[in-house]
């Protein structure tokens, strides 16, 4: 049996808006010179927050890891419906907003609480017949896609000031937040968006034990050397 080094393991990220999951995963890549890298869970690129970075043989931990369950905190506007469901798409609709308090939001939420049936948005990763569904989004292609299994176990939102409501969500993997926030707007007649997105926890990891893509990167290998987490750890996480 091979001993582990000290790059097999993985890497607490707080990402960035701007950078794609497979932006991260390649600078790493090319800074520390690691053939094998990658990240357990791809977070939009508008979207912040934990990304688990694998490396060497940690790789072979992340679909592990995938499934673990994640907590979202982040913002839905109200008013505006957008084909992607989040701020990067194309506004589809815009009506107004009727008098909502937080305790009215709060009550919306409670249908998605527990195990629902979910469409995933055209504007996402997933592929039919092996081409990703937002490459045909883009050519103005919309296909029928199958509603999925998720479990949201808390929805609540904790603010709401002018069309803007900030939440907190836990649930398990696969689950589409941006689907959330427009369903929620549909449900209450006036359409939504998803604003922002920030992954806080995904299983045992914590976003405040993770640092920011740019300190990784400044870092000599030495350094990323003592903050990777070991394999072994990993393993029994």
């Amino acid at each position: 049996m091979h001993e582990f080094t000290a790059l097999d393991g993985a890497l607490l990220i707080d990402k960035p808006a701007g950078p794609t999951s497979h932006d991260v995963v390649d600078k790493i890549r090319r800074k520390f010179g690691i053939k094998k890298v990658g990240h357990c869970g791809t977070l939009d690129p508008n979207a912040t927050g934990l990304l688990i970075i694998v490396l060497g043989r940690g790789t072979k931990l992340s679909e592990r890891l995938m499934s673990d369950d994640k907590v979202y905190e982040g913002t839905i506007k109200f008013g505006e419906a957008t084909d992607s469901y989040d701020c990067e798409g194309q506004i589809t609709e815009t009506k107004p907003v009727p008098p909502l308090t937080l305790e009215q939001l709060n009550e919306a939420c409670a249908p998605f609480i527990g195990d629902i049936m979910q469409t995933p948005p055209m504007v996402s990763a997933i592929k039919k017949d092996g081409v990703p569904l937002y490459k045909l989004a883009r050519k103005g292609v919309e296909v029928e896609r199958e509603a999925r299994l998720v479990h949201i176990y808390n929805f609540r939102f904790t603010e709401y000031q002018e069309h803007l409501g900030r939440f907190r969500l836990a649930c398990t993997k696969g689950t589409y937040v941006r689907s959330v926030a427009h369903d929620l707007g549909k449900n209450l007649g006036c359409g939504a968006h998803l604003a922002t997105l920030r992954r806080s926890v995904s299983g045992k990891f914590d976003v405040a034990d993770a640092l920011t893509l740019q300190t990784i990167l400044d870092m000599s290998q030495s350094q990323l050397e003592k903050r990777v987490i070991p394999f072994l750890k990993l393993a029994g996480a």
